[in-house]
């Protein structure tokens, strides 16, 4: 009930930052491919709702968002550690700015390089998603030089980083932070037609690229959705840790809340009681017809919880 289970798909740009970290950290690990759009069958009992990409599923403990998986990753698997150097904490904060403007601002390059060629209903799902409910392609597409400019200096940041001579981010071995700036150079190469091109000006983050694909994903296995819901329902979440006593938002466990992610539109709340509330996560229990008990962990940053 330990194994690791990430319900992905090969194409997720987010889900190849957390295949990164478990490269790094060789791990062995189950893949769940789930459909790109909803309904996600499979997905929906065990997040109770929470359709991004990926879930990350421990027995019957699960996962949302990227900084959740990966910090779970990290106290599981604390070698090879993804501070190398000493950079604990405050890695984290590059976070918020690759899955910030860096995010936002390439997603919006590929998607207007894509334009009227891509799936109508992709983009019609994820328009709204990344952009709001006012999304129009013409409109991003008449944005595509800013975003460019944009990208094309942050993109700069990387390589003034690397021309120190480091192999990686944070020295000789690879870390935290290469895995959050390596999934959206992925993510351009392959998505942005022009990506290449635009990716050959830097030199030295073009080198460190293929040092990072060399590392790999660890060592997966195919897993069907069907078996991923029976080891939930099989499972128990594990016991809680002691909650903050004084959390700002006066939540303490056992209160019934909605979590929605911030910075998306059209995602639904997720409802359940608290079962843990601390520093970086909060911990709802759920009940599911499909897979019993579980437990769903959300990050606190990128979150906002309201009583339900």
């Amino acid at each position: 009930m330990s194994e690791i289970i990430l319900h992905h798909y090969p194409q997720s740009p987010v889900s190849e930052k957390v295949r990164v970290v478990l490269g790094i950290k060789g791990l062995t690990w189950h893949a769940v491919t789930i459909p790109r759009l909803p309904p996600k069958p499979d997905l929906m009992p065990l997040t109770g709702g929470y359709r991004l990409t990926p879930v990350m599923q421990i027995g019957a403990d699960i996962f949302c968002d990227s900084q959740s998986i990966i910090r779970e990753l990290e106290r599981r698997f604390r070698e090879p550690t993804l501070f190398p150097g000493g950079a604990d904490g405050i890695a984290w904060g590059v976070s918020r700015w690759t899955d910030g403007d860096f995010f936002t601002a390439a997603i919006a390059v590929v998607f207007a390089d894509a334009g009227e060629a891509m799936p109508a209903d992709f983009q019609e799902d994820r328009g709204p998603l990344y952009f709001g409910p006012g999304f129009e392609m013409a409109k991003l597409q008449a944005g595509m030089p800013e975003r460019l400019a944009s990208l094309r200096a942050q993109f700069g940041w990387i390589e003034e980083r690397l021309a120190t001579g480091r192999r990686f981010m944070l020295g000789d071995r690879p870390g935290l932070p290469d895995a959050l700036c390596y999934y959206l150079v992925w993510f351009l190469r392959g998505r942005y037609s022009k990506g290449p091109e635009f990716l050959a000006r830097f030199p030295k983050l073009c080198a460190w690229e293929e040092r990072v694909r060399a590392i790999g994903h660890g060592t997966s296995s195919e897993m069907s959705g069907g078996e991923a819901l029976d080891i939930a329902r099989a499972a128990d979440p594990v016991p809680a840790p002691d909650s903050e006593p004084d959390d700002p938002s006066g939540l303490v466990p056992g209160d019934t809340v909605e979590v929605h992610a911030q910075g998306v539109s059209g995602t639904a709340g997720i409802e359940g009681r608290i079962r843990h509330i601390g520093l970086q996560d909060i911990v709802l229990e759920r009940q599911d017809p499909r897979v019993g008990q579980v437990a769903v962990h959300f990050p606190r940053v990128g979150y906002r919880i309201v009583r339900a």
